[in-house]
């Protein structure tokens, strides 16, 4: 097995990036996603600059981080052709800080996902065209369980769009036991994010062991269908302090790598 692991900068929002930077090196990491926004800088968001680009770009250097993951962020309600353009400036935006997935989480109401599909089928071919992976997160309503995921995949129809795994999600939105829901829907998954979660409607911001996802269980799912990483950690109990984030998110490596070595 060759699963990279790395951290998401969600614990560290209200944070400066470069604090999330400096905390996420510091808990072990050599991997950052950024789903998360930050007041100091629009990370690959429409609004960012060539020099706001270059700015982050110094930021990930200095930190010794190598970037692998946005997530795409755009009212859903807005007329097609604004839709676009949001969505093309940010893959261009990633892809000009060298990532290699952006993440996309799906649409909230039943009116728009007709568009949403026709959205992505577009994007996909954006993305790839500019050697970029589009990932759909599991995050309820249009991509709560397997047999949703699986119509978004279906539906979309392109090579190019796949799943980013989110266990905790899928016990936070359904329920359902993550191991099972797994099976049919492992082939597409591309990455995994790491995150527990205690029940239905439940915290996700805690620590690994805390809540019902069983991580060797998914890792063996994943390990049997062939998957090759990046695990992104996400799930971090949200500390008062920096460092005390920091604490968490080392932690929540540590607990993570014992896992895998069990595999």
């Amino acid at each position: 097995m060759n699963w990279p692991t790395g951290c998401f900068n969600r614990a560290w929002a209200p944070w400066p990036s470069d604090v999330a930077l400096v905390g996420i090196r510091a808990a072990g990491y050599r991997l950052v996603g950024f789903v998360s926004n930050h007041n100091d800088n629009p990370l690959t968001l429409p609004g960012a600059t060539a020099e706001s680009l270059a700015a982050l770009k110094q930021k990930l250097a200095a930190s010794g981080l190598e970037a692998n993951m946005t997530a795409l962020r755009y009212n859903e309600d807005a007329p097609d052709e604004e839709l676009e353009k949001s969505v093309l400036a940010q893959l261009n935006h990633s892809q000009a800080i060298g990532v290699r997935h952006v993440m996309t989480f799906g649409a909230d109401k039943p009116p728009n996902h007709g568009r949403y599909f026709r959205l992505m089928t577009k994007a996909a071919g954006w993305a790839a065209q500019r050697k970029l992976q589009l990932v759909l997160k599991p995050h309820g309503g249009i991509s709560a369980s397997a047999d949703e995921l699986q119509r978004c995949l279906d539906t979309v129809a392109h090579p190019n769009f796949k799943i980013w795994y989110d266990a905790g999600n899928i016990i936070h939105y359904t329920g359902k036991d993550p191991a099972k829901e797994l099976k049919p829907i492992a082939k597409h998954v591309t990455g995994f994010c790491a995150k527990d979660c205690p029940g239905p409607g439940g915290e996700v911001m805690i620590q690994f062991g805390a809540g019902r996802v069983d991580l060797k269980g998914v890792f063996v799912g994943l390990k049997e269908a062939g998957f090759n990483g990046p695990i992104m950690v996400e799930g971090i109990k949200l500390g008062a302090t920096p460092e005390e984030t920091n604490g968490y998110a080392k932690a929540n490596r540590e607990y993570l790598e014992k896992v895998l070595r069990e595999l």
